[in-house]
């Protein structure tokens, strides 16, 4: 039975991947155009390739991150890109005020919005959790509180232009990851709070859609360096999951998994072979180069 399962839950999964992720598409970049979109995390990694995909399909942009002259750098790319217009708030969602502060600034510069992309995380460690409850805490409020913050403030705004909320999770937000407690719990409570959320808007008639995006590895600053000393994968590339995630929330989709394959595979053995799926990523890693 062991061996059954080494074999063909991932081939299942594989074929189910490829039958969910060729059906057609109907994106249009059009979809896009003169469309009013902030997006959280913005001066680095996907949220930064997001903002670059959105500024070629001529979308008006509000971003944000901690680092002012970052987020500079970002916004002249974006209107050299041909964004419809582009601006940014600088400061730190520790403070889930300043989420609200965001969605105030949104609301003055264009009196709506259309699109409302969750992407921003608080530093966290790669290691043992070493029973720093205070930084669960800490993490809690910058991964979690205040993505909620932010949809509070902005949902009169998407209720009125029937948009869309993009929340980006990972795979640790699935299953549990070893060496990231803290981070991934902050993962696990966006998938509870925004499937109830969604769940409410259906019942309520709400027209906003929540797509929740469940990443692998990608290959931004901060994930390489945190993780590339344990994990030997390649990661999967910025630029594509961000114009993926373009695209899904777009289209309206429930969850966006990517990459694909690989991460439709790993749910599914979640789901079948959950003992399996741990013992996989166990020994992926290489623990040696784990300091406790």
């Amino acid at each position: 039975m062991g061996l059954f399962l080494k074999i063909f839950i991932p081939l299942l999964g594989v074929a189910l991947a490829f039958y969910l992720y060729s059906a057609p598409m109907n994106f249009s970049e059009e979809m896009l155009r003169g469309k009013r979109v902030i997006v959280t995390g913005a001066s680095s990694g996907i949220g930064e390739q997001m903002a670059y995909h959105l500024a070629r399909m001529e979308a008006h942009l509000l971003l944000t991150a901690r680092t002012e002259a970052k987020l500079q750098k970002v916004v002249e790319q974006c209107l050299k890109l041909g964004a419809a217009s582009a601006s940014y708030v600088s400061g730190s969602m520790e403070d889930t005020a300043f989420a609200e502060v965001v969605v105030k600034e949104a609301e003055n510069t264009w009196g709506g919005l259309d699109m409302l992309i969750l992407n921003h995380i608080g530093h966290s460690y790669f290691t043992y959790f070493n029973g720093d409850v205070g930084h669960v805490r800490k993490l809690l409020e910058t991964n979690f509180l205040s993505y909620v913050a932010m949809t509070v403030s902005a949902l009169p705004m998407l209720k009125e232009s029937e948009g869309s909320i993009v929340v980006v999770s990972s795979m640790a937000g699935k299953t549990g990851i070893p060496f990231a407690a803290p981070y991934s719990a902050t993962k696990f409570a966006l998938d509870g709070f925004f499937g109830s959320l969604r769940s409410e808007f259906f019942m309520e008639k709400v027209n906003v859609s929540i797509t929740l995006c469940i990443l692998g590895y990608i290959n931004t600053e901060s994930a390489v360096q945190a993780i590339s000393h344990v994990i030997q994968d390649t990661p999967a590339p910025k630029e594509d999951c961000a114009l993926q995630i373009i695209q899904g929330a777009a289209l309206r989709q429930r969850e966006l998994h990517y990459p694909p394959r690989l991460v439709d595979t790993l749910l599914l053995l979640r789901a079948l072979a959950p003992d399996f799926l741990d013992s996989l990523i166990r020994s992926s890693y290489n623990t040696e180069n784990i300091s406790r």
